[in-house]
Protein backbone atom coordinates (compact mmCIF):
# COMPACT_ATOMS: atom_id res chain seq x y z
CA UNK A 1 0.00 0.00 0.00
CA UNK A 2 1.23 3.50 -0.74
CA UNK A 3 0.18 6.88 0.52
CA UNK A 4 -0.37 9.42 -2.23
CA UNK A 5 -0.20 12.52 -0.03
CA UNK A 6 3.46 13.09 0.96
CA UNK A 7 4.11 15.05 4.13
CA UNK A 8 5.37 18.60 3.50
CA UNK A 9 9.10 19.10 3.93
CA UNK A 10 9.82 20.22 7.51
CA UNK A 11 10.77 23.83 8.02
CA UNK A 12 13.35 22.81 10.62
CA UNK A 13 15.06 19.49 9.85
CA UNK A 14 16.88 19.37 13.19
CA UNK A 15 13.72 19.86 15.22
CA UNK A 16 11.96 17.26 13.07
CA UNK A 17 14.78 14.79 13.70
CA UNK A 18 14.65 15.34 17.45
CA UNK A 19 10.91 14.74 17.50
CA UNK A 20 11.34 11.49 15.57
CA UNK A 21 14.21 10.48 17.82
CA UNK A 22 12.09 11.02 20.94
CA UNK A 23 9.28 8.93 19.48
CA UNK A 24 11.64 6.10 18.53
CA UNK A 25 13.09 6.17 22.04
CA UNK A 26 9.58 5.97 23.51
CA UNK A 27 8.82 2.95 21.31
CA UNK A 28 11.54 0.77 22.81
CA UNK A 29 9.94 -0.02 26.20
CA UNK A 30 6.56 -0.65 24.55
CA UNK A 31 8.08 -3.06 22.01
CA UNK A 32 10.02 -4.79 24.80
CA UNK A 33 6.99 -5.10 27.07
CA UNK A 34 4.86 -6.61 24.30
CA UNK A 35 7.59 -9.10 23.48
CA UNK A 36 8.50 -10.15 27.03
CA UNK A 37 5.05 -10.29 28.57
CA UNK A 38 2.85 -11.31 25.65
CA UNK A 39 5.27 -12.81 23.10
CA UNK A 40 4.19 -10.26 20.51
CA UNK A 41 6.82 -9.54 17.87
CA UNK A 42 6.73 -6.07 16.34
CA UNK A 43 7.97 -5.57 12.78
CA UNK A 44 8.24 -2.71 10.30
CA UNK A 45 7.82 -4.06 6.78
CA UNK A 46 9.29 -7.36 7.94
CA UNK A 47 12.19 -5.71 9.82
CA UNK A 48 12.09 -6.71 13.48
CA UNK A 49 11.96 -3.84 15.97
CA UNK A 50 12.57 -6.05 19.01
CA UNK A 51 15.85 -5.24 20.78
CA UNK A 52 16.67 -2.51 18.27
CA UNK A 53 18.31 0.81 19.12
CA UNK A 54 16.77 4.24 18.60
CA UNK A 55 18.80 4.75 15.44
CA UNK A 56 17.94 1.26 14.16
CA UNK A 57 14.23 2.03 14.54
CA UNK A 58 14.63 5.37 12.76
CA UNK A 59 16.59 3.76 9.93
CA UNK A 60 13.88 1.11 9.53
CA UNK A 61 11.31 3.88 9.10
CA UNK A 62 13.50 5.68 6.59
CA UNK A 63 13.93 2.50 4.57
CA UNK A 64 10.15 2.13 4.29
CA UNK A 65 9.81 5.66 2.95
CA UNK A 66 12.56 5.00 0.39
CA UNK A 67 11.51 1.54 -0.83
CA UNK A 68 7.73 1.65 -0.36
CA UNK A 69 7.55 5.31 -1.49
CA UNK A 70 5.15 6.32 1.25
CA UNK A 71 5.27 8.59 4.28
CA UNK A 72 4.97 6.11 7.14
CA UNK A 73 7.08 7.68 9.86
CA UNK A 74 7.47 7.62 13.63
CA UNK A 75 4.71 10.25 13.86
CA UNK A 76 2.26 7.69 12.45
CA UNK A 77 3.57 4.44 13.92
CA UNK A 78 3.96 5.60 17.54
CA UNK A 79 0.21 6.19 18.15
CA UNK A 80 -0.48 2.77 16.62
CA UNK A 81 2.09 1.17 18.91
CA UNK A 82 0.56 2.87 21.95
CA UNK A 83 -2.82 1.52 20.93
CA UNK A 84 -1.38 -2.01 20.67
CA UNK A 85 -0.27 -1.80 24.29
CA UNK A 86 -3.83 -1.01 25.34
CA UNK A 87 -5.18 -4.15 23.67
CA UNK A 88 -5.19 -7.56 25.33
CA UNK A 89 -3.20 -9.29 22.60
CA UNK A 90 -2.32 -12.95 22.39
CA UNK A 91 0.86 -14.32 20.81
CA UNK A 92 1.33 -12.74 17.38
CA UNK A 93 3.71 -11.22 14.86
CA UNK A 94 2.48 -7.74 13.99
CA UNK A 95 3.78 -5.61 11.14
CA UNK A 96 3.38 -2.15 12.61
CA UNK A 97 4.43 -0.48 9.36
CA UNK A 98 1.89 -2.22 7.17
CA UNK A 99 -0.92 -1.75 9.67
CA UNK A 100 -0.06 1.94 9.93
CA UNK A 101 0.00 2.30 6.15
CA UNK A 102 -3.37 0.57 5.93
CA UNK A 103 -4.78 2.85 8.62
CA UNK A 104 -3.54 5.91 6.73
CA UNK A 105 -5.13 4.63 3.50
CA UNK A 106 -8.31 3.02 4.78
CA UNK A 107 -8.85 4.19 8.36
CA UNK A 108 -11.76 6.47 7.43
CA UNK A 109 -11.21 8.67 10.44
CA UNK A 110 -11.04 5.81 12.96
CA UNK A 111 -8.71 6.21 15.90
CA UNK A 112 -5.73 3.84 15.95
CA UNK A 113 -7.34 1.74 18.69
CA UNK A 114 -10.68 1.51 16.88
CA UNK A 115 -8.92 0.46 13.68
CA UNK A 116 -6.73 -2.11 15.41
CA UNK A 117 -9.62 -3.71 17.27
CA UNK A 118 -11.07 -4.62 13.89
CA UNK A 119 -7.80 -5.58 12.19
CA UNK A 120 -6.56 -7.67 15.13
CA UNK A 121 -9.90 -9.09 16.21
CA UNK A 122 -8.63 -12.68 16.12
CA UNK A 123 -5.69 -11.85 18.38
CA UNK A 124 -7.69 -10.03 21.06
CA UNK A 125 -8.22 -11.84 24.36
CA UNK A 126 -6.64 -14.92 22.80
CA UNK A 127 -4.90 -17.46 24.99
CA UNK A 128 -3.55 -19.44 22.03
CA UNK A 129 0.17 -20.14 22.05
CA UNK A 130 2.63 -20.83 19.23
CA UNK A 131 3.44 -24.10 21.03
CA UNK A 132 1.63 -25.98 23.79
CA UNK A 133 4.93 -26.16 25.70
CA UNK A 134 8.47 -24.85 25.14
CA UNK A 135 10.63 -26.69 22.62
CA UNK A 136 14.12 -27.71 23.76
CA UNK A 137 16.85 -27.06 21.20
CA UNK A 138 20.42 -28.38 21.16
CA UNK A 139 23.22 -27.06 18.94
CA UNK A 140 25.63 -29.80 17.91
CA UNK A 141 28.74 -27.88 16.87
CA UNK A 142 29.66 -24.30 17.64
CA UNK A 143 31.37 -22.87 14.57
CA UNK A 144 30.30 -19.94 12.38
CA UNK A 145 26.69 -21.06 11.93
CA UNK A 146 26.41 -22.56 15.42
CA UNK A 147 27.35 -19.32 17.14
CA UNK A 148 24.98 -17.26 15.00
CA UNK A 149 22.21 -19.76 15.71
CA UNK A 150 22.92 -19.30 19.42
CA UNK A 151 22.63 -15.53 19.07
CA UNK A 152 19.34 -15.82 17.20
CA UNK A 153 17.80 -18.34 19.59
CA UNK A 154 18.71 -16.23 22.62
CA UNK A 155 17.36 -13.13 20.90
CA UNK A 156 14.09 -14.89 20.08
CA UNK A 157 13.60 -16.35 23.57
CA UNK A 158 10.89 -13.76 24.32
CA UNK A 159 8.86 -14.94 27.27
CA UNK A 160 10.64 -18.30 27.26
CA UNK A 161 7.65 -20.34 26.17
CA UNK A 162 8.53 -21.09 22.53
CA UNK A 163 12.08 -22.14 21.54
CA UNK A 164 14.67 -22.64 24.30
CA UNK A 165 18.34 -23.22 23.61
CA UNK A 166 19.21 -25.73 26.31
CA UNK A 167 22.65 -27.07 25.34
CA UNK A 168 25.59 -26.85 22.97
CA UNK A 169 27.68 -29.95 22.21
CA UNK A 170 31.36 -29.52 21.33
CA UNK A 171 34.61 -31.43 21.49
CA UNK A 172 36.79 -30.32 24.38
CA UNK A 173 39.50 -28.02 23.09
CA UNK A 174 43.17 -28.01 23.96
CA UNK A 175 42.99 -24.84 26.05
CA UNK A 176 42.56 -25.31 29.80
CA UNK A 177 40.00 -22.50 29.85
CA UNK A 178 37.92 -24.01 27.04
CA UNK A 179 34.60 -22.61 28.29
CA UNK A 180 36.05 -19.10 28.50
CA UNK A 181 37.30 -19.45 24.92
CA UNK A 182 33.86 -20.57 23.72
CA UNK A 183 32.19 -17.67 25.51
CA UNK A 184 34.64 -15.20 24.00
CA UNK A 185 33.89 -16.41 20.46
CA UNK A 186 30.19 -15.97 21.13
CA UNK A 187 30.69 -12.56 22.73
CA UNK A 188 32.85 -11.02 19.99
CA UNK A 189 32.78 -11.61 16.25
CA UNK A 190 35.02 -9.88 13.71
CA UNK A 191 32.26 -9.89 11.09
CA UNK A 192 29.00 -9.62 13.02
CA UNK A 193 30.11 -7.50 15.96
CA UNK A 194 29.48 -8.04 19.64
CA UNK A 195 26.76 -10.17 21.22
CA UNK A 196 23.67 -8.11 22.04
CA UNK A 197 23.50 -8.69 25.76
CA UNK A 198 25.51 -10.24 28.54
CA UNK A 199 27.22 -13.61 28.90
CA UNK A 200 28.08 -15.10 32.30
CA UNK A 201 30.39 -18.08 32.62
CA UNK A 202 29.70 -20.77 35.21
CA UNK A 203 32.84 -22.88 34.84
CA UNK A 204 32.00 -25.19 37.75
CA UNK A 205 28.75 -26.34 36.10
CA UNK A 206 29.98 -25.78 32.53
CA UNK A 207 27.13 -23.41 31.74
CA UNK A 208 26.92 -20.16 29.78
CA UNK A 209 24.18 -17.80 30.92
CA UNK A 210 23.26 -15.64 27.92
CA UNK A 211 20.77 -12.87 28.62
CA UNK A 212 19.45 -14.97 31.49
CA UNK A 213 19.27 -18.19 29.44
CA UNK A 214 21.32 -21.01 31.02
CA UNK A 215 22.95 -23.08 28.27
CA UNK A 216 24.74 -26.28 29.21
CA UNK A 217 28.01 -26.93 27.37
CA UNK A 218 28.31 -30.68 26.80
CA UNK A 219 31.67 -32.12 25.82
CA UNK A 220 31.50 -35.16 23.55
CA UNK A 221 33.37 -36.63 20.60
CA UNK A 222 30.33 -38.17 18.94
CA UNK A 223 26.54 -38.29 19.44
CA UNK A 224 26.53 -41.70 21.14
CA UNK A 225 28.28 -40.25 24.21
CA UNK A 226 25.40 -37.95 25.16
CA UNK A 227 22.31 -38.66 27.25
CA UNK A 228 20.41 -35.35 27.16
CA UNK A 229 17.92 -36.45 29.78
CA UNK A 230 20.70 -36.25 32.34
CA UNK A 231 20.52 -32.47 31.87
CA UNK A 232 16.74 -32.26 31.99
CA UNK A 233 16.50 -32.01 28.20
CA UNK A 234 13.66 -33.90 26.55
CA UNK A 235 12.08 -34.13 23.12
CA UNK A 236 14.85 -31.89 21.79
CA UNK A 237 15.54 -30.89 18.23
CA UNK A 238 19.26 -31.19 17.54
CA UNK A 239 20.65 -28.68 15.03
CA UNK A 240 23.77 -30.30 13.58
CA UNK A 241 26.14 -27.53 12.48
CA UNK A 242 29.19 -29.71 11.97
CA UNK A 243 28.58 -30.92 8.42
CA UNK A 244 30.33 -34.17 9.37
CA UNK A 245 27.20 -36.26 8.69
CA UNK A 246 24.90 -35.32 5.83
CA UNK A 247 22.87 -38.46 5.22
CA UNK A 248 20.13 -40.23 7.14
CA UNK A 249 22.42 -42.91 8.53
CA UNK A 250 24.96 -40.49 9.95
CA UNK A 251 22.48 -37.97 11.32
CA UNK A 252 20.35 -40.79 12.68
CA UNK A 253 22.97 -41.25 15.42
CA UNK A 254 21.45 -38.23 17.16
CA UNK A 255 18.05 -39.91 17.32
CA UNK A 256 19.56 -42.77 19.31
CA UNK A 257 20.47 -40.36 22.11
CA UNK A 258 17.98 -40.18 24.99
CA UNK A 259 16.12 -36.86 24.92
CA UNK A 260 16.29 -36.26 21.15
CA UNK A 261 13.24 -36.30 18.86
CA UNK A 262 14.37 -34.64 15.62
CA UNK A 263 17.46 -33.44 13.74
CA UNK A 264 18.01 -30.41 11.50
CA UNK A 265 21.12 -30.27 9.32
CA UNK A 266 22.64 -26.90 8.39
CA UNK A 267 24.14 -28.14 5.12
CA UNK A 268 22.83 -29.77 1.94
CA UNK A 269 21.51 -33.22 2.73
CA UNK A 270 22.44 -36.30 0.76
CA UNK A 271 20.35 -39.24 -0.35
CA UNK A 272 16.67 -39.17 0.48
CA UNK A 273 16.84 -36.31 3.00
CA UNK A 274 14.38 -33.48 2.43
CA UNK A 275 16.25 -30.30 1.50
CA UNK A 276 14.07 -27.42 2.65
CA UNK A 277 14.27 -23.77 1.60
CA UNK A 278 11.99 -21.89 3.97
CA UNK A 279 9.42 -19.88 2.05
CA UNK A 280 9.46 -22.33 -0.85
CA UNK A 281 8.85 -25.89 0.29
CA UNK A 282 8.76 -25.63 4.10
CA UNK A 283 5.20 -26.96 4.08
CA UNK A 284 6.71 -30.26 2.96
CA UNK A 285 7.97 -30.68 6.54
CA UNK A 286 5.62 -33.20 8.12
CA UNK A 287 5.18 -33.96 11.84
CA UNK A 288 6.58 -37.44 11.27
CA UNK A 289 9.80 -36.17 9.64
CA UNK A 290 12.70 -36.93 11.96
CA UNK A 291 15.62 -35.55 9.93
CA UNK A 292 15.65 -32.73 7.40
CA UNK A 293 18.23 -30.45 5.80
CA UNK A 294 18.04 -26.65 5.55
CA UNK A 295 19.99 -26.87 2.26
CA UNK A 296 22.88 -24.45 1.61
CA UNK A 297 23.19 -20.69 1.93
CA UNK A 298 23.36 -20.31 -1.85
CA UNK A 299 20.36 -22.55 -2.50
CA UNK A 300 18.41 -20.49 0.03
CA UNK A 301 19.51 -17.29 -1.71
CA UNK A 302 18.64 -18.17 -5.30
CA UNK A 303 15.55 -20.37 -4.96
CA UNK A 304 13.14 -17.61 -3.79
CA UNK A 305 14.18 -15.31 -6.66
CA UNK A 306 13.84 -18.16 -9.16
CA UNK A 307 10.41 -18.94 -7.74
CA UNK A 308 9.32 -15.31 -8.17
CA UNK A 309 10.59 -15.16 -11.75
CA UNK A 310 9.05 -18.53 -12.60
CA UNK A 311 5.63 -17.51 -11.23
CA UNK A 312 5.33 -14.44 -13.49
CA UNK A 313 7.61 -14.97 -16.47
CA UNK A 314 8.60 -18.64 -16.49
CA UNK A 315 12.16 -19.97 -16.61
CA UNK A 316 13.29 -21.92 -19.67
CA UNK A 317 16.90 -22.42 -18.57
CA UNK A 318 19.71 -20.52 -16.91
CA UNK A 319 23.14 -20.38 -15.30
CA UNK A 320 24.00 -19.40 -11.73
CA UNK A 321 27.42 -17.95 -11.00
CA UNK A 322 28.15 -17.53 -7.30
CA UNK A 323 30.68 -14.98 -6.12
CA UNK A 324 31.17 -16.39 -2.64
CA UNK A 325 33.03 -15.21 0.44
CA UNK A 326 35.81 -17.52 1.58
CA UNK A 327 35.05 -20.05 4.32
CA UNK A 328 36.81 -22.10 6.99
CA UNK A 329 37.11 -24.94 4.48
CA UNK A 330 39.83 -22.98 2.67
CA UNK A 331 43.41 -22.26 3.75
CA UNK A 332 44.76 -18.94 5.00
CA UNK A 333 47.99 -19.61 3.09
CA UNK A 334 48.81 -22.19 0.46
CA UNK A 335 48.60 -25.69 1.93
CA UNK A 336 47.38 -29.17 1.16
CA UNK A 337 43.64 -29.51 0.41
CA UNK A 338 41.79 -32.52 -0.96
CA UNK A 339 39.68 -30.36 -3.32
CA UNK A 340 40.93 -28.69 -6.46
CA UNK A 341 42.24 -25.11 -6.06
CA UNK A 342 40.93 -24.73 -2.50
CA UNK A 343 44.39 -25.28 -1.08
CA UNK A 344 45.49 -21.85 -2.31
CA UNK A 345 45.44 -18.88 0.10
CA UNK A 346 41.85 -17.69 0.52
CA UNK A 347 42.66 -14.06 1.48
CA UNK A 348 44.90 -13.60 -1.56
CA UNK A 349 43.09 -15.28 -4.43
CA UNK A 350 39.90 -15.63 -6.39
CA UNK A 351 39.33 -19.38 -6.50
CA UNK A 352 37.12 -21.14 -9.02
CA UNK A 353 35.29 -24.02 -7.41
CA UNK A 354 32.18 -26.10 -7.88
CA UNK A 355 28.76 -25.55 -6.33
CA UNK A 356 25.81 -27.90 -6.12
CA UNK A 357 23.40 -25.06 -5.43
CA UNK A 358 22.03 -24.80 -8.98
CA UNK A 359 21.14 -28.48 -9.18
CA UNK A 360 19.93 -28.47 -5.57
CA UNK A 361 17.26 -25.89 -6.45
CA UNK A 362 15.18 -28.64 -8.05
CA UNK A 363 14.82 -30.35 -4.65
CA UNK A 364 12.73 -27.36 -3.59
CA UNK A 365 11.41 -26.43 -7.04
CA UNK A 366 11.03 -29.64 -9.09
CA UNK A 367 9.87 -27.58 -12.10
CA UNK A 368 13.49 -26.46 -12.58
CA UNK A 369 14.95 -29.96 -12.76
CA UNK A 370 17.70 -30.00 -15.38
CA UNK A 371 17.23 -26.33 -16.33
CA UNK A 372 20.10 -24.76 -14.37
CA UNK A 373 23.88 -24.97 -14.39
CA UNK A 374 26.15 -23.42 -11.80
CA UNK A 375 29.66 -22.60 -10.75
CA UNK A 376 31.31 -20.59 -7.99
CA UNK A 377 34.20 -18.22 -7.42
CA UNK A 378 35.52 -17.85 -3.88
CA UNK A 379 36.77 -14.29 -3.31
CA UNK A 380 38.86 -12.63 -0.56
CA UNK A 381 36.03 -11.31 1.61
CA UNK A 382 34.98 -12.97 4.89
CA UNK A 383 31.20 -12.71 4.50
CA UNK A 384 28.39 -11.70 2.13
CA UNK A 385 28.21 -13.33 -1.27
CA UNK A 386 26.47 -12.68 -4.56
CA UNK A 387 24.56 -14.92 -6.93
CA UNK A 388 24.35 -13.85 -10.57
CA UNK A 389 21.37 -15.44 -12.32
CA UNK A 390 21.53 -15.50 -16.12
CA UNK A 391 18.07 -16.64 -17.19
CA UNK A 392 16.13 -17.32 -20.35
CA UNK A 393 12.56 -16.52 -19.37
CA UNK A 394 9.32 -17.80 -20.83
CA UNK A 395 8.11 -14.30 -21.66
CA UNK A 396 9.65 -10.89 -22.26
CA UNK A 397 9.85 -7.91 -19.94
CA UNK A 398 11.76 -4.67 -19.43
CA UNK A 399 13.87 -3.44 -16.55
CA UNK A 400 11.31 -1.06 -15.02
CA UNK A 401 8.47 -3.56 -15.13
CA UNK A 402 10.66 -6.38 -13.83
CA UNK A 403 12.07 -4.32 -10.95
CA UNK A 404 8.63 -3.11 -9.92
CA UNK A 405 7.47 -6.71 -9.81
CA UNK A 406 10.43 -7.74 -7.64
CA UNK A 407 9.87 -4.74 -5.35
CA UNK A 408 6.27 -5.86 -4.87
CA UNK A 409 7.38 -9.43 -4.17
CA UNK A 410 9.88 -8.22 -1.57
CA UNK A 411 7.33 -6.06 0.24
CA UNK A 412 3.95 -7.72 -0.27
CA UNK A 413 4.22 -11.44 -0.90
CA UNK A 414 4.75 -14.69 1.00
CA UNK A 415 8.44 -14.36 0.00
CA UNK A 416 8.95 -11.10 1.91
CA UNK A 417 11.09 -12.81 4.56
CA UNK A 418 13.29 -14.34 1.88
CA UNK A 419 13.74 -11.52 -0.66
CA UNK A 420 14.83 -8.01 0.24
CA UNK A 421 15.07 -5.18 -2.28
CA UNK A 422 17.56 -2.39 -2.88
CA UNK A 423 17.70 0.23 -5.60
CA UNK A 424 20.66 2.15 -4.22
CA UNK A 425 23.43 2.83 -6.76
CA UNK A 426 26.11 2.79 -4.03
CA UNK A 427 25.67 -0.47 -2.08
CA UNK A 428 28.51 -2.96 -1.76
CA UNK A 429 28.84 -6.32 -0.04
CA UNK A 430 29.62 -5.07 3.48
CA UNK A 431 26.31 -3.17 3.52
CA UNK A 432 24.48 -6.47 3.79
CA UNK A 433 26.27 -7.96 6.79
CA UNK A 434 23.54 -8.91 9.24
CA UNK A 435 20.73 -9.10 6.68
CA UNK A 436 17.99 -11.46 7.88
CA UNK A 437 16.77 -12.19 4.37
CA UNK A 438 17.86 -15.13 2.27
CA UNK A 439 18.90 -12.65 -0.41
CA UNK A 440 18.75 -8.99 -1.43
CA UNK A 441 17.68 -8.24 -5.00
CA UNK A 442 19.82 -5.45 -6.51
CA UNK A 443 17.48 -3.52 -8.82
CA UNK A 444 20.14 -1.15 -10.15
CA UNK A 445 22.28 -4.01 -11.46
CA UNK A 446 19.43 -5.81 -13.25
CA UNK A 447 19.77 -6.34 -17.00
CA UNK A 448 16.67 -7.24 -19.01
CA UNK A 449 16.68 -7.74 -22.77
CA UNK A 450 13.43 -9.22 -24.01
CA UNK A 451 13.19 -12.67 -22.49
CA UNK A 452 16.79 -12.66 -21.21
CA UNK A 453 17.51 -11.55 -17.65
CA UNK A 454 20.69 -11.10 -15.65
CA UNK A 455 19.89 -10.68 -11.96
CA UNK A 456 22.25 -9.83 -9.12
CA UNK A 457 21.34 -11.10 -5.65
CA UNK A 458 23.41 -10.38 -2.54
CA UNK A 459 23.22 -12.61 0.52
CA UNK A 460 24.75 -12.81 3.95
CA UNK A 461 25.88 -16.40 3.64
CA UNK A 462 26.25 -16.67 7.43
CA UNK A 463 23.57 -14.63 9.19
CA UNK A 464 20.91 -14.58 6.48
CA UNK A 465 21.25 -18.33 6.13
CA UNK A 466 21.08 -18.81 9.92
CA UNK A 467 17.78 -16.91 9.93
CA UNK A 468 16.45 -19.33 7.32
CA UNK A 469 17.59 -22.24 9.50
CA UNK A 470 15.73 -20.81 12.50
CA UNK A 471 12.58 -20.56 10.39
CA UNK A 472 12.93 -24.23 9.41
CA UNK A 473 13.53 -25.06 13.07
CA UNK A 474 10.28 -23.37 14.07
CA UNK A 475 8.43 -25.25 11.32
CA UNK A 476 9.84 -28.56 12.57
CA UNK A 477 8.74 -27.73 16.10
CA UNK A 478 5.24 -26.84 14.93
CA UNK A 479 5.51 -23.19 15.93
CA UNK A 480 2.52 -21.28 14.58
CA UNK A 481 2.26 -17.48 14.81
CA UNK A 482 -0.76 -15.35 14.06
CA UNK A 483 0.56 -12.79 11.56
CA UNK A 484 -0.99 -9.37 10.98
CA UNK A 485 -2.05 -7.78 8.68
CA UNK A 486 -3.78 -10.80 7.23
CA UNK A 487 -3.59 -9.90 3.56
CA UNK A 488 0.08 -10.91 3.28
Amino acid sequence: MTVTDPRPQPADFFADWKEREALAEAMIPIIGKLNRERNVGIYLYDRTLVNQSVIDIMKAHRRVRQVEHNEVSEFETYPMLQALLNLNLGHAHIDLGKLTSKHMDQGNGQSPEEFLRVELADALNSDSKPLPQPQDVVLYGFGRIGRLMARLLVEKAGGGDVMRLRAIVVRRGKAKNDLVKRASLLRRDSVHGTFHGTIRIDEENEVLVCNGNPIKIIYANNPSEVDYTEYGINNAIVVDNTGVWRDEAGLGQHLECPGVSKVLLTAPGKGSLKNVVYGINHKDILPEDKIISAASCTTNAITPVLKAVMDKYGVEHGHVETVHAFTNDQNLIDNYHSAERRGRAAPLNMVITETGAASAVSKALPELEGKLTGNAIRVPTPNVSMAILNLKMGSASNKDEFNEYMRSVALHSPLQQQIDFTESPEVVSSDFVGSRHACIYDAKATIISGDSAVLYCWYDNEFGYSCQVVRCLEEMAGVSWDVYPKEV
